[in-house]
Parts: C-alpha cells; structure tokens; sequence
C-alpha cells in the first residue's frame, strides 16, 4: 500500500518546529456576519475567522517556508552552507526571505520585473538577494536555474561548501505540512471557544494550504467537512477537482491574483482525497465579502481571502450542500481561513469604492 505523503503526525511536527518562528493568529468573530451568513444559507450559523492577516509578513505562507528550511537544516552537515532560492512575485516571496533571515540561512529570489516595488523593497528588506527577470513563468524557472548554477560555481571557486536548495512556493510536501498547522491551531482554538467546527473553508490556487488544511482537519476531526474557495476567474481547482483530470490555469482573471496558479503535482492527489468540494465566486461577490470584513470586523484583509466568506454568503451550491446536512438545533460551526491582508490600499479602496 502507498504511503501517504502527508500526515496528521507530520503536521503535528511542524506546528511544534515552527512554534517559535510564526504567529499563533486569532481566531475572530462577528455576530453580525453570522446573521448575514444565517439568512444566506437559511440556517443558524456560527462563523470562526483564522486571521492569518495577522501573521508574519502578513499572510499564512511563513508556515511552509519556516518548516520546509526547518527540515533541510535537519538534513545536511553544515547548515551555514545552505541557500534557498525561490521564485515569487507575492506573498512567497516576503516569507521564504524571513524565514532564512530568522534561521540564519542565505536566501535568493527571482522576482518579474513588474513586481511591485514595494513586494521588492520587502523582501530585499528581510535580507535576501533579488534577481529580476522577464514577467514569465519559463523566464522565472530559466532564472533560478541560472542563480543555483552561478551561487554553485562561485562557492567552488572560493573553495567553499555550498548546498543551494530549491523552495518553492506551494507544491512541496513540507511547505505542505506547514499550511497543514492552520487547521492544527484553528481545531484546537475552536474546541476551546466551545465552538467545534463542522466546516473548513480555504482559499485554493496552487493548493498548499487547502491540501495541508485538509490533512490536518480531517486528522483531528474525521466528521469535519473541508471545501476550497476560487475565483470563477480562476477556476481551474473546481474544474480538476470535479473532473478528477488535471486542468490547468489559463489565462485567469480575477482581482483574487494570490489565487491564479494551477494545483501542483503532489496538491491535486491530496485535495482529491481530502476534500469534500470546490465552490466558486464573482469578483463582484469577492468584493462584496472584503467591503463586509472591512467595515463591519475592521480588519484588512486581502482579495484573495475574502473567497472564503463570499461562498458562504452568495454562492447557490454551498447552499444547496448545506441543505443536505442533516439538521440539528445546533447551529453550524464554519471555519473561514483569511489567508493574508497586504493590499494595495489604494487599488483596494477604489475597487471597495464602488460596492
């Protein structure tokens, strides 16, 4: 029999490894978005947020990167050889150059040279190098490649070890694992509240988090149901999803740009066996879910997050899946990952503007 790639025990590990390196975030409430949510799916409802808007680098992406170099620590002789390099022009990116700033390992990233400036001041700002390259996906894997060969050759030159890893952003079975302790902290903080989930919901792109939160979910709450959330911009999750056929990301068009990637290789085989659906919503009805958050929760959340609550709120299917769960006088507990909140105020504000 196969060994499952990735575990409850290994996400376990990883939420111990990394305790010390990233933020517990809050688990928010908001009586208000509970009687919106309520009335949208015509049942008592009970809404817990994971704020990983409130996290290092100010999104859930610090988890993967801090455990993923976590673990190539534990693997080589001579940690102060290792250089991690990545390509990004996001969230990835600011997390993978803290993480090795925090564990002292060297860092290097490619970025498109339409990136902002901001995204690149960050993450020079953390201390890792920056290479810009042409804003493609060939341009960016040609890129690293070039930056492993050239950081490989220079340190033979100087007669120095050099082990240069290659982390990317989400198809990566420990970067899996440490999205995994999302789910780890928000099972543990809702049966605390008094308030055990019957639902997950998470944001999908490229699936690290949706896959490691479904692990982990379904390993401490076998009964618990996790669905993904995307843009129908960006649908491509749904379509593989419900398919059970790859079909990757093409051309997709949404403001939820954290959510635009195709699943991976080692993602799609575990939302398969993990996750219960795919809902899908508007760009109008993502926006309508962030201007919500924002006034009424006062937290700044970004596009990409507020798929969670919009499906919740406007989506018919998740309403008629609801329908058929059996009912209880208890009202339903749903767990709403906000995956990160660096915005482009400006952009945002116009957009919320005209909701």
């Amino acid at each position: 029999m196969e060994e499952t790639p990735v575990t409850i025990e290994q996400i376990k590990h990883a939420a111990e490894t990394i305790r010390d390196f990233v933020h517990k975030t809050p688990v928010l409430t908001s009586a208000t978005l509970d009687g919106f949510a309520s009335q949208a799916v015509d049942r008592d409802v009970k809404l817990l947020f994971k704020c990983e808007n409130f996290q290092k680098v100010g999104a859930f992406k610090i988890r993967g990167a801090t455990y993923a170099i976590k673990r190539l620590l534990e693997t080589i002789p001579n940690p102060s050889a290792l250089t991690v390099v990545t390509h990004s022009s996001g969230n990835h990116a600011q997390a993978l150059a803290l993480a090795a700033r925090q564990l002292n390992v060297k860092c290097h990233v490619v970025m498109p040279r339409n990136a902002p400036a901001v995204k690149k001041n960050a993450v020079q700002g953390y201390g890792a190098a920056v290479t810009e390259c042409t804003p493609t996906l060939e341009a960016r894997e040609a890129t690293v490649k070039e930056v492993m060969n050239r950081l490989q050759e220079e340190a033979t030159h100087r007669g120095e070890e050099a082990l240069v890893r290659f982390v990317p952003p989400y198809d990566h079975l420990d970067v899996i694992r440490g999205q995994g302790t999302i789910a780890f902290e928000l099972v543990e903080q809702a049966d605390e509240m008094g308030t055990p989930l019957d639902i997950v919901i998470t944001p999908v792109g490229g699936g690290g988090m949706l896959s490691g939160v479904s692990v982990a979910a379904k390993g401490l709450r076998s009964n618990v149901l996790v669905f993904g959330a995307e843009p129908t911009g960006a649908s491509d999750a749904q379509a593989s999803f419900r398919s059970r056929v790859f079909h990757p990301s093409v051309q997709p068009k949404t403001i939820a740009d954290g959510l635009l990637t195709s699943l991976g290789d080692i993602t799609f085989p575990l939302i398969l066996e993990n996750v219960d659906d795919i809902f899908t919503v508007t760009d109008e009805e993502i926006a309508k879910a962030m201007k919500v958050i924002w006034e009424r929760m006062k937290i700044i959340v970004e596009p990409s997050s507020c798929v969670t609550l919009a499906v919740v709120l406007f989506s018919s299917e998740f309403k008629e899946r609801i329908a058929k769960l059996q009912s209880t006088n208890q009202s339903l507990k749903i767990g709403l990952v906000l995956s990160g909140g660096n915005v482009d105020l400006g952009s945002c504000l116009a957009l919320l503007s005209n909701i």
